[in-house]
């Protein structure tokens, strides 16, 4: 009787304590598992359509790892599923703010798969340094400066670049990352700017303001001005519901439907949604009016799928 009566005092104690914040690093834990499912999903049914087809999830370090914890060992049902990992502000975040939890997680991670690092870098002295802290990790960098926060502008190539053909993630030496408009008046002075330069790997969004680019607008961007071949990879956001998308019904807000879970900080028309539900799902993959069919339809190589860490930003603030 006194070991059960000092028993339930221990889970009375852990009860009062400790549940509220185990139960959400739980619920927590749960959405990162749904996520890894939601991205292996969305690889197999892409790869159903086009069986070379890229996988590139961004942020949400991680994943690849089992419960999205690293001391538990790299999740390699996860990785097998995407052929590259890419991450914002690893060094630079405006200024030089090295994050040593996450390139920790990248050095063990680059050693199986590419690492795309996107570092913004508001001086321009600093534009080498972050550069090179890349380089020394194995990463492929793009550098971000102020005036081009939003991914608008498309900069000089760092170097000569070269003209290999590039037939995987892992043969690019560099890349482009351009998924605003702001600086183009129409899509075709777009595809011809970026026709004209030697990247050889392109990230761009599926659509140019309301218009769908064709497979017939990407061929005028498949090969680089020295010749040789690139890859083309659509960024798609599957964490967060963005108004401005096609799929967006003018009666939905957040709440509204339930899925719609959180607004998104700092980006007024974006809302964090609970990305297991099954009617998010079917608008991003599925079937032959998903997102991902449009962006096989359009003749994309592969897809960069966006705010993948919506797992965590759901039950945390921003």
């Amino acid at each position: 009787m006194i070991i059960q009566l000092r028993s339930m005092f221990r889970f009375l104690i852990l009860a009062i304590f400790c549940l509220p914040s185990c139960s959400k690093e739980k619920v927590t834990e749960d959405a990162a598992v749904r996520m890894q499912h939601f991205v292996r999903n969305i690889a197999s049914y892409a790869r159903s359509l086009d069986n070379s087809f890229i996988i590139i999830p961004q942020n949400g370090v991680e994943l690849a790892f089992n419960q999205a914890e690293p001391t538990e060992g790299i999740n390699l049902e996860y990785l097998a599923a995407i052929d590259a990992i890419g991450t914002e502000e690893l060094f630079y975040n405006g200024g030089y703010n090295p994050d040593a939890w996450r390139t920790d997680m990248l050095d063990q991670l680059v050693l199986h798969k590419p690492v795309l690092v996107s570092e913004y870098v508001t001086a321009p002295e600093n534009e080498q340094h972050a550069v090179s802290e890349c380089s020394a990790h194995g990463f492929r960098c793009f550098i971000r400066t102020a005036g081009n926060y939003n991914y608008a502008e498309i900069p000089e190539l760092d170097g000569a670049g070269n003209n290999n053909d590039i037939l995987s993630v892992g043969m690019a030496e560099n890349y482009l990352y351009l998924i605003s408009t702001a600086s183009f008046s129409n899509p075709g002075q777009m595809l011809d700017s970026i026709a004209a330069t030697d990247y050889d790997l392109v990230i761009m969004d599926l659509f140019f303001d309301d218009y769908k680019l064709t497979s017939e607008d990407l061929q005028r961007i498949r090969v680089k001005k020295n010749g040789g071949k690139r890859l083309v990879i659509a960024y798609i956001s599957i964490g967060s519901a963005e108004r401005y998308r096609y799929y967006w019904n003018s009666s939905w807000k957040l709440h509204e439907p339930d899925w719609i879970k959180k607004s998104y900080d700092g980006y007024p028309d974006e809302f964090w949604v609970e990305f297991w539900n099954d009617e998010w799902q079917k608008i991003i993959y599925g079937s032959d009016d998903s997102y991902i069919r449009k962006i096989i339809d359009a003749g994309f190589d592969g897809a960069y799928l966006d705010n993948v860490e919506a797992w965590y930003w759901l039950y945390h603030s921003d």
